[in-house]
């Protein structure tokens, strides 16, 4: 399906919301710490850049270093993952993701991020932004995105079925983990219409939630 940006109607009964390029900005230490990394390994920045968003660290290095043992990735990515949360400059919320967040409040949604709970945690402070109640994170599931466990496991954590979620991402490889879900996928950002999402935003200033008497979650999209 083409991604529209035009005006669209979505109806759900969960929302579920990846963090780094929909809720938060984090571009610019992502940058710092994978160019640092592709330098170290004699790769080529840009490239990197291109496999690196949405996924975990570790699933990152198994693409770009494919004959490397997967405990030296684990290990990189632990010590990656300290750098990280301890780099927050740069870090804010994307526009409209404040009031995007309020506005669930009482509503079935769930965080479903490649971060670990330290980080997680650290960027949507770091954002301004309050935590979702229900959190799937890098801890919680065996496969990282673009692989759907994460996506299910926060839909089974509300109690939803997956064809009543949407989905909000801004990376190939979560748009991806959302569609082998069997959920609708909201794109968010520049990247995100480049993967296929259902509908693409700028941001989420272009994105209302309207809450119905029987639960249903409505979103004006575009």
């Amino acid at each position: 399906m083409t991604a529209t940006a035009a005006p669209t109607v979505l109806t759900a009964r969960a929302l579920l919301l990846d963090m780094d390029g929909t809720l938060v900005n984090s571009d610019a230490v992502v940058e710092r710490i994978w160019r640092r990394w592709a330098d170290r390994h004699g790769l080529d920045g840009d490239e990197v850049m291109k496999v690196v968003h949405g996924r975990q660290g570790h699933a990152s290095m198994a693409v770009l270093l494919p004959d490397r043992p997967m405990e030296q990735n684990l290990a990189d990515n632990a010590r990656m993952l300290a750098e990280e949360t301890a780099d927050m400059d740069g870090v804010v919320a994307i526009p409209g993701a404040p009031e995007f967040l309020a506005s669930l409040r009482g509503l079935p949604h769930a965080l479903v991020t490649s971060a670990d709970v330290p980080l997680s945690t650290a960027r949507m402070a770091a954002a301004g932004l309050e935590l979702p109640g229900v959190r799937v994170t890098a801890e919680s599931v065996g496969a990282s995105k673009p692989d759907p466990e994460g996506f299910l496991k926060g839909a089974a954590e509300l109690g939803v079925a997956p064809a009543e979620c949407v989905v909000f991402e801004d990376s190939g490889a979560g748009i991806a983990a959302g569609k082998a879900a069997g959920m609708r996928v909201v794109g968010v950002g520049p990247r995100a219409g480049l993967h296929g999402p259902d509908v693409v935003v700028r941001d989420l200033t272009q994105v209302r939630v309207e809450a119905l008497e029987d639960g249903t979650i409505r979103l004006h999209v575009g």
